[in-house]
């Protein structure tokens, strides 16, 4: 018999409509444990709990918010190695990337507590004699938060603490393929001591939950973070209910990795394999399309190859592996489905695509490197999610530009050179939210702005003091002594 956990509504442990079993990707037979499901009724319960909760919250010291925020960063932090192993049970990554996530989940926490002492204001001059103008920042209220099941700690972690930290209250629906590390979130910040309704932690299905949270008045903002077909809708909703909504979407990515001539060989083949197939290339910043430049195209190729070679695919908790499984049955097939459109569309399959056995039931899928690929096929166009990249010929730097920025999608953008002229010309002309020289396409800072441009984000950025932006309204008052 499993363990069954609670959705937290108004403060309490709340049995939802029905149960949801969390299954190991890496073994079918582990149920990770039976996860609630809410009904709308108990999101509008919860919502209402937000909602009734926002006054005396959004009142509270900065004091008390940093306490509570750095409680539950300490906690996290002593418990990363627990954490990140229940986070590699759920999603499927190896066991040193969930401990990683996990620990950056703290590290998220304790900027943000932070960051409620540092919260501050402008006073400016009026063009008026004897009038004061001040501007201060205050909560935008109750915020609806919808997240993925990629980074099942982390992006949680990274929406929570700053809403927390600016005084917002929460009704927060994770993935309903991974809720158990935004469960176990919610347990943390719940005994951290906040008050009753200031978060809310609803599991469920989109369909349902995550619906009732886009449709109802009393939900002030919503933060999104999905594909860019669920984001559409999202942004629909936000915009054409009874409430026009706050709205912050971080969608997908179909990011290159610009590889020139003078790059070094190894530190190349090192960011083209990281950011590509690790953590199963089931990253929105994950360098999918490889744009290298004739004169290093065939070593490159043949280099990666041969990393890919020596890389280890199985249980994501097992020592050793180096690529996890994918998370699930449906996530497999999309991978597959792309990979034989690329095979029709004339891509080569020059190493892997290859379902893998290995000693427990999973969905294990060997890294899929294409070659002979163009900008305009599909496998260049269209966000697969998965383990697999396609490399793309070029002629020179100016063409590599071209191919890199040539996409509707604008969140991260690498180059590999040894260039500063070309590594300069890169970062200012990059049509990108994030640009990389000589790193990965795919890591990044918690303590600065993480989003992009064209269909990959909208709205203002996550992380970073720049989330005040969006968990954040500016209020102007003018003073006349008399």
């Amino acid at each position: 018999m499993s363990d069954q956990f609670k959705n937290l509504i108004a403060g309490e442990w709340v049995q939802g409509a029905s149960v949801n079993a969390n299954i190991n990707p890496s073994n079918t037979g582990d149920v990770v444990g039976e996860y609630a499901r809410a009904s709308k009724a108990q999101a509008e319960q919860a919502i209402a709990a937000a909602k009734a909760a926002l006054p005396a919250w959004a009142r509270s010291t900065p004091q008390e918010r940093y306490e509570i925020l750095k409680k539950a960063s300490d906690e996290i932090l002593a418990r990363k190695e627990e954490l990140g192993r229940l986070l590699s049970r759920e999603e499927g990554k190896t066991l040193p990337e969930g401990i990683g996530e996990a620990t950056r989940a703290g590290q998220i926490f304790a900027f943000f507590a932070g960051e409620c002492l540092r919260l501050s204001g402008e006073k400016l001059a009026s063009v008026r004699p004897g009038v004061d103008v001040d501007m201060t920042r205050e909560p935008v209220g109750v915020v609806g938060m919808i997240t993925p099941w990629n980074f099942p700690i982390a992006i949680p972690a990274w929406k929570i603490a700053p809403a927390l930290a600016y005084a917002n209250t929460v009704v927060v629906k994770p993935a309903d393929l991974v809720p158990g590390c935004a469960w176990a979130l919610a347990d943390i910040l719940h005994r951290a001591g906040l008050p009753k309704g200031v978060l809310n932690l609803v599991m469920g299905r989109g369909s349902e939950v995550g619906q009732t949270i886009l449709d109802h008045k009393d939900v002030n903002a919503i933060t999104f973070t999905g594909s860019v077909g669920t984001g559409r809708k999202v942004a629909l909703a936000a915009v054409s209910g009874p409430v026009m909504k706050k709205l912050q979407l971080e969608m997908g990515g179909k990011n290159p990795l610009v590889v020139l001539d003078d790059a070094d060989l190894k530190t190349a083949v090192e960011c083209a394999v990281n950011g590509a197939f690790f953590s199963t290339g089931q990253r929105c910043t994950a360098s999918s399309r490889l744009v290298v430049t004739a004169g290093i195209h065939d070593r490159f190729v043949e280099a990666v190859t041969e990393r890919l070679k020596g890389l280890v695919v199985d249980d994501a908790l097992k020592a050793g592996t180096h690529i996890g499984p994918v998370v699930d049955q449906g996530q497999l097939d999309t991978d597959l489905k792309y990979i034989g459109v690329a095979k029709e569309e004339g891509a080569k399959l020059h190493w892997g695509g290859e379902l893998l056995n290995r000693e427990t039931p999973g969905y294990y899928l060997q890294p899929a490197l294409f070659t002979e690929t163009t900008n305009a096929m599909r496998i260049s166009r269209e966000e697969v999610f998965g383990p697999v990249a396609n490399v793309i010929r070029v002629k020179d730097y100016d063409e590599a530009l071209a191919v890199a920025n040539d996409t509707e999608f604008g969140l991260s953008a690498g180059i590999c050179t040894s260039s500063l002229k070309y590594a300069s010309h890169f970062k200012r002309n990059s049509e990108a939210g994030m640009v990389m020289v000589n790193l990965p396409t795919a890591g990044v800072d918690y303590h600065v702005p993480f989003g992009g441009r064209k269909g990959s984000s909208y709205g203002p950025r996550e992380q970073g003091a720049y989330a005040r932006e969006f968990y954040t309204t500016v209020k102007t008052a003018y003073t006349f002594p008399g």
